[in-house]
């Protein structure tokens, strides 16, 4: 990568107010278990979980997009605290621009991880636009960044980070952890 995109993909980091995540394929890797009793199960990487937790803390407002309604998605927000949460069968833009105007907020100050086609609408309009390492090539090849690691996998935790760290919170956040004050 090139020096001066870095610095490019910095600048947009800084400016985040809102991280904005798909569920199937970024917070898991995409995997939907249907049980014989008409429930369901998606695995979660514990790192992106903890991440989220973080991030709240230090002050960056994080939500969930997902075009899939489930109960183990509301389960998965509540653990979390995460109260941006928006599960609606209709397009994704149409539930990003709501979050926009509710929030008050410029698409410069949003960045959005994504994994599928449903989810370009969104990633060409946020400011920071991001997709899991497996996302689809068409994805892939039209977002600002992508992380080393899969959906599901720590995809988030990558993404959180580099936001905090372009924001000046990652370092003293991890000085709590290292001085034993960290919680």
């Amino acid at each position: 990568m090139a020096h001066g995109a870095v610095l490019t993909l910095e600048a947009k980091a800084a400016r985040v107010k809102l991280a904005l995540f798909d569920v199937d394929g970024v917070l898991t890797d995409g995997t939907v278990l249907m049980h014989a009793d008409g429930s369901e199960s998606k695995r979660f990487d514990i790192k992106d979980g903890a991440a989220l937790v973080w991030a709240q803390r230090v002050g960056l407002r994080v939500g969930l997009v997902s075009a899939r309604p489930s109960p183990v998605t509301d389960q998965r927000a509540a653990e979390l605290r995460i109260r941006l949460l928006v599960q609606s069968q209709g397009p994704k833009i149409r539930a990003y621009q709501q979050i926009l105007k509710k929030e008050r907020l410029a698409d410069a100050e949003v960045a959005y991880m994504g994994d599928d086609l449903l989810d370009l609408p969104v990633l060409l309009r946020a400011g920071l636009s991001a997709a899991p390492a497996d996302a689809v090539h068409d994805v892939r090849t039209r977002v600002d960044y992508v992380t080393a690691a899969a959906g599901g996998r720590g995809a988030v935790r990558e993404l959180v980070e580099l936001l905090l760290r372009a924001q000046g919170r990652w370092e003293p956040f991890v000085a709590e952890w290292t001085s034993g004050t960290g919680q």
